[in-house]
């Protein structure tokens, strides 16, 4: 592939995108790194990092507004955190190998010999380069369309979830802000037969046991006791070193889709 010529290089890209560029120059653009041009002055190309600015932007732009429509009614800070699981720099990369996007590249030679069409922040750039690209070429519509088929499957996976919080994700950033230290979970007691035992977990901060609480299953009782963390951590300033809290409610008591209060 890295014989192909310029134009050949650009025909492949439209081909695998399923887009036709209007100015092709911006396509070559996309797929030219620094190292390249440095190499290579004498071809005046000019390299895609300005093209990779705009594509960060379209990128957010797309998955935002795709996850709005998929998920109305969840507030500002969880679609954030959403849209954080799928633009990052393996997702991009994952997807940038998906379209072969490394075998089209312009890379200098010692890049190229050092395994860069295969690196992640290289090919994340990159995709971002060709949306951007996209967005120039052929206007927003394109752009919004590419993103879609690109990261349709990602985006309904994460918005499928949204109904579902995760009270220990939340309680460990909040520990983490408030205590500076992770939150540890201890099965401390089992009951019941075999077929439908009764799990007892109990959640540390420190020397602190913050909570109890019951679950059919460990999963089940670390959720319960980590909204119950959640609330009274929330509510007060955190207790002494080595205090103990009453257990919560045993099952039934909490559900982990309940909404946090």
């Amino acid at each position: 592939m890295e014989k192909m010529t310029l134009a050949e290089r650009v025909q492949a890209l439209e081909a695998r995108l399923g887009v036709e560029f209007s100015k092709r120059d911006l396509a070559l653009e996309a797929l030219t790194h620094k190292t390249y041009v440095n190499e290579n002055r004498d071809q005046n190309l000019k390299d895609n990092q300005r093209l990779e600015f705009l594509g960060d932007a379209v990128v957010d732009l797309a998955v935002s507004h795709r996850l709005m429509d998929r998920c109305p009614g969840v507030p500002e800070g969880e679609l954030t955190k959403m849209r954080a699981r799928i633009v990052h720099e393996e997702g991009l990369a994952r997807v940038a190998r998906g379209l072969r996007l490394g075998e089209l590249l312009l890379l200098g030679r010692g890049e190229s010999q050092s395994g860069g069409r295969d690196k992640n922040s290289l090919l994340a750039d990159a995709l971002e380069a060709v949306l951007g690209a996209v967005y120039l070429s052929g206007g927003l519509e394109p752009a919004l369309a590419l993103v879609d088929r690109c990261f349709g499957e990602v985006v309904e996976e994460v918005a499928s979830g949204a109904g579902r919080l995760d009270y220990k994700t939340l309680l460990q950033e909040l520990s983490h802000e408030k205590l500076k230290l992770s939150p540890r979970y201890r099965v401390v007691a089992e009951s019941g037969p075999e077929h439908s035992k009764v799990f007892e977990v109990e959640v540390c901060i420190g020397e602190t046991v913050y909570a109890r609480a019951n679950g059919r299953n460990k999963k089940e009782a670390e959720q319960s006791a980590a909204r119950t963390t959640l609330e009274r951590l929330r509510a007060a300033p955190a207790p002494e070193s080595g205090a103990e809290v009453a257990p919560a409610e045993a099952v039934g008591g909490t559900s982990p889709d309940d909404p946090p209060a």
